[in-house]
C-alpha cells in the first residue's frame, strides 16, 4: 500500500511534527510512506493513480486548480483521504471545490470569556465533550470509544449533509457569545466520494491533542479506513 503525507500551511498547527507522530503508524502497517511539503502532487495523476490513502495536514493555504482537480479524481477512483483539525477542515478556503470535496468546513473555534482572555491561543480553549454518536458507536473507526473531554479548540462547523456523523460536539450559549441555543457540530465524520472514502478529525491543534489516546485512535483507525478497497463499500 503507498500513503501520501501532505504537509505545510500555517505553522501553528506544527505540520511537520503533527503528521511524524503518524508515519510510524503507516510504515508498521505496511504503508510505504512519500511525504510532500505542498499539494502539488496532486496534479500529477500517474502518481495518484497508485496512492492508496492521502494523509493530509495542510491549515490554510492556497491550491491550483489543477491541483483540487486532480484530488476530488483521486478519491473519485478509490484513494483514500484523511487528516485532522485545520490541516483537513481549513485548508485552501478560496476553493470551494475542496470544500465540497470535504463536505465540512471549520467557521470558528469559540472563545473564553473575554475576561479571562490573554491574547494568546489559550483564549479559545474550552473545556467540552466529544460525543459518539450511535452510527459512531458501531462503525469500526469509533466503536469502543465513549464520549470523552478534551480542552482544546471547540471547531464549529459548517456542514452538509452527505457526511456521516461517528461524533459531535455542543456549543452551549453563554452570555458572552451571541447565538441565543446550543450549535451541535459534527466532531468526526466520513463521506463516500466517487470509490473513495474520507475522514475528518476535528481535534488535533496542538500535539498533546493528537496524542490523547482517543484522539490518536480514531485518527489512526480512520486512516486503515479510508484506505483503497476493492469495492469501495
Amino acid at each position: 500500500m503507498k500513503a501520501l503525507v501532505v504537509r505545510g500551511g500555517w505553522e501553528g498547527h506544527r505540520p511537520v511534527e503533527a503528521t511524524e507522530l503518524f508515519v510510524p503508524f503507516l510504515e508498521n502497517n505496511g504503508y510505504d510512506v512519500r511525504i510532500e511539503e505542498s499539494p502539488a502532487i496532486y496534479a500529477d495523476d500517474a502518481e495518484m493513480s497508485e496512492t492508496d490513502l492521502i494523509v493530509q495536514c495542510m491549515t490554510m493555504s492556497t491550491i491550483e486548480r489543477d491541483q483540487v482537480a486532480g484530488l476530488r479524481a483521486a478519491v473519485r477512483r478509490g484513494t483514500g483521504f484523511t487528516g485532522w483539525h485545520g490541516g483537513i477542515a481549513d485548508s485552501y478556503r478560496a476553493s470551494s471545490d475542496y470544500l465540497q470535496l470535504i463536505g465540512g468546513q471549520f467557521a470558528t473555534h469559540p472563545s473564553k470569556e473575554p475576561a479571562q482572555c490573554g491574547g494568546t491561543e489559550e483564549d479559545n480553549f474550552l473545556r467540552y465533550t466529544v460525543t459518539v454518536t450511535e452510527l459512531g458507536k458501531a462503525h469500526p473507526i469509533t466503536e469502543g470509544i465513549g464520549d470523552f473531554e478534551l480542552e482544546t479548540e471547540q471547531y464549529w462547523v459548517l456542514h452538509d449533509d452527505l457526511i456521516d456523523v461517528l461524533a459531535t460536539t455542543t456549543h452551549p450559549v453563554r452570555p458572552w457569545h451571541p447565538w441565543h441555543r446550543p450549535i451541535t457540530s459534527p466532531a468526526i465524520w466520513t463521506r463516500h466520494w466517487g470509490d473513495g472514502r474520507i475522514v475528518v478529525t476535528t481535534p488535533g491543534h496542538s500535539l498533546d491533542v493528537l496524542a490523547n489516546p482517543n484522539v490518536r485512535t480514531v485518527i489512526e483507525r480512520g486512516m486503515l479506513w479510508a484506505t483503497r478497497t476493492a469495492s469501495g463499500s
